[in-house]
């Protein structure tokens, strides 16, 4: 394999893809030093808040359901921290909070920047500030839970859902967990500092939920969890699963399946075994050797030979999301928010995908469950109006990379190996290859206009299985 082929690889999964010009830099710098360089991102090079709310006034209170998911689109089609935001997303899939429940954008928003603090850390603290999070204590009821009347749904779905998988505990043990985390609520600053001058929450209102510990009505009594007894509150409760061989197994699949290679649903994950063992137990040994690190777990991922094989290169399909952040990222339309953000932001939840909304709390069912007849068809539309819109400054370089190699006067052949290395060193199989030597022999557009004729190709390119998947 190539190197810049293996790059290519490494920056759709734990990107959104790269430019041919971001994928020589990367090759220069060399696999293992790139690998370091998504994990410590460092500061992110973007335009600042004060200024994206300029041209983005959605983004100043997020009280609609699009604002976040635009605003977050955004980020990912424009970031310098590609994988902050993609490890963002594969916590967005696992602790599944939507905009129905919550009714507040900005309360979501909220939780993915968490995400970006916490997503890269231990996941033991990302465990404690989610039990935290303002959006995922409404979303599951958790102001609800109180002693002497517990609320089961947080507790539940943190053990279901969220660290362990179904068969590694009781219902006692959901019941043991809920009271752990009675008195974990909500509260605003604001409007409690207002509420004795009588006056109304607004402007603040809900924008300004913030966790609150209720001693008073925190169970504190001893409770019998996971095999272990004590007085515990929720931080014990997190430290006692984090222990636990299930969670090191149930996070690290959820990982392989994210980064990897396609897995089935959750829900089946107790009846069916692994598709890669020896994968999961590799990443299961690296969670406990770093003290629950996922950083760490990424680094073993990420430079191990099941994710560098080339069997599971285009192995997944892109979800919506990575898509079209994908193709933003090739075209370079979005140099800064406009209007047309909203338009993409529509367009990935026409293909199925509504950031922010997810349609359960098991989150979306991912792979080829991405594709139907109808959202195959939006997809192959978008990816091909866009890559073919030579206006875009993306576009107008592919083309003119393309035609310095030699433009109107290469053969089929060499136009289409020309047009799959401009659009990120993308490989095919031989159908596929053949299929677009055959409309480079057959379209060679207006005599003489190599610009026209590269455009054409490039636009066949993104239509093609390959495009559509990681």
């Amino acid at each position: 394999m190539s190197q810049v082929e293996l790059m290519a690889h490494l920056m759709r999964r734990a990107g959104f893809g790269a430019t041919r010009e971001q994928l020589d830099a990367c090759v220069a710098r060399g696999y293992e030093a790139t690998v370091e360089e998504l994990l410590h991102p460092g500061h992110e090079r973007r335009m600042g808040d004060d200024l994206i709310r300029r041209f983005h006034p959605e983004f100043c209170s997020m009280m609609g359901p699009q604002g976040n998911g635009g605003n977050w689109l955004y980020r990912m089609a424009t970031s310098t921290t590609p994988l902050r935001e993609k490890v963002a997303l594969f916590w967005h899939g696992i602790f599944a909070t939507g905009y129905p429940k919550v009714i507040h954008g900005k309360a979501l928003s909220d939780q993915i920047r968490m995400f970006r603090r916490r997503g890269l850390g231990d996941f033991r603290t990302l465990l404690v500030e989610l039990s935290k999070d303002p959006a995922m204590i409404i979303w599951l009821d958790n102001q609800d839970n109180h002693k002497g009347s517990i609320n089961e749904n947080y507790g539940r779905e943190l053990l279901e859902l969220f660290s362990m998988g179904v068969g590694n505990y009781t219902e006692r043990d959901i019941k043991e967990c809920a009271r752990a985390f009675t008195g974990w609520t909500i509260h605003n600053r604001e409007y409690m500092e207002l509420r004795s001058q009588r006056d109304s929450d607004w402007p603040y209102g809900r924008i300004s939920w913030r966790f609150r510990y209720d001693p008073e009505d925190h169970d504190d009594g001893e409770k019998e969890f996971l095999g272990e007894r004590g007085r515990f509150n929720g931080e014990d409760v997190v430290d006692i699963i984090c222990r636990q061989e299930a969670t090191a197994r149930f996070i690290s699949r959820h990982m392989y399946h994210f980064f990897v290679a396609d897995e089935p649903s959750v829900p089946q994950w107790p009846y069916t075994p692994p598709a890669d063992p020896q994968a999961i137990d590799v990443l299961s040994r690296a969670y406990f050797d770093s003290g629950y690190d996922i950083r760490a777990m990424l680094r073993v991922l990420f430079n191990s030979d099941f994710f560098r094989s080339r069997a599971c290169w285009y192995a997944k399909a892109k979800s919506p999301v990575e898509l079209v952040a994908g193709v933003l990222r090739l075209t370079g339309e979005l140099d800064r928010p406009k209007r047309e953000l909203e338009e993409r932001f529509f367009q990935t939840m026409f293909m199925g995908q509504w950031l922010n909304n997810p349609p359960s709390v098991e989150g979306w069912r991912q792979g080829t469950e991405w594709i139907d007849t109808g959202t195959l068809v939006e997809r192959v539309n978008f990816a091909a109006q866009q890559i073919g819109d030579g206006r875009m400054p993306g576009v107008r370089d592919m083309i003119d990379r393309v035609v310095s190699a030699g433009g109107d006067a290469l053969s089929p052949q060499g136009l289409v190996e020309a047009c799959l290395d401009a659009m990120g060193a993308l490989d095919v199989s031989d159908a596929t290859r053949d299929a677009l030597v055959d409309f480079a022999a057959a379209a060679p557009g207006p005599a003489g206009d190599a610009r026209q004729r590269v455009g054409g190709v490039l636009r066949m390119v993104a239509s093609t299985h390959e495009f559509q998947r990681l």
